[in-house]
């Protein structure tokens, strides 16, 4: 039993962190929105740190949960908890992977804001280069592609 209250600590830290990650994510998005990038190296560091804690513990509870019977290969870890019926363990389980998700959900939306930003500063260095009259298409992921436009009619 001493292992399903370690495992019950770990996912309650894992879901407090969570939290402060998304908490994280926004600011982050609240600061590209408003273009000051003063404060995104200071929020990566924190991230990044908060990041590597959560990940730290997943290896903790792989261990314990293989401590417990888990096969890794057979499948979800959550099956398996629910399979046991532990029911408060289960909630727990439940609730951190809801908090992950939101903070993947955050992450990809803050990583398109980056990407647009990529692109508006792209397209204004070419302004700058002089290149801006080159016809640009979209490519299968979304991303401008500069085409060329001469056409050989004949060679000898």
């Amino acid at each position: 039993m001493a292992a399903i209250d370690e495992l019950k600590t770990l996912l309650s830290e894992d879901i407090r962190q969570l939290e402060v990650l998304a908490d994280l994510l926004l600011r982050e998005k609240e600061a590209l929105a408003s273009a000051d990038i003063s404060p995104l190296q200071t929020l990566t560091e924190e991230k990044n740190q908060i990041l590597g804690t959560i990940r730290e513990r997943a290896r903790q509870k792989i261990h314990l949960l293989v401590d417990m019977g888990f096969r890794p290969d057979a499948g979800e870890p959550s099956r398996f908890i629910r399979a046991a019926e532990m029911d408060d363990l289960y909630h727990l389980w439940k609730t951190a992977d809801q908090k992950l998700r939101e903070c993947q959900s955050l992450n990809q939306n803050n990583g398109r804001v980056v990407g647009h930003l990529q692109k508006r500063l792209a397209r204004v260095t070419d302004i700058f280069r002089g290149a801006s009259s080159q016809q640009k298409l979209y490519g299968a992921q979304g991303q401008q592609t500069n085409v060329s436009s001469s056409t050989v009619f004949a060679s000898a």
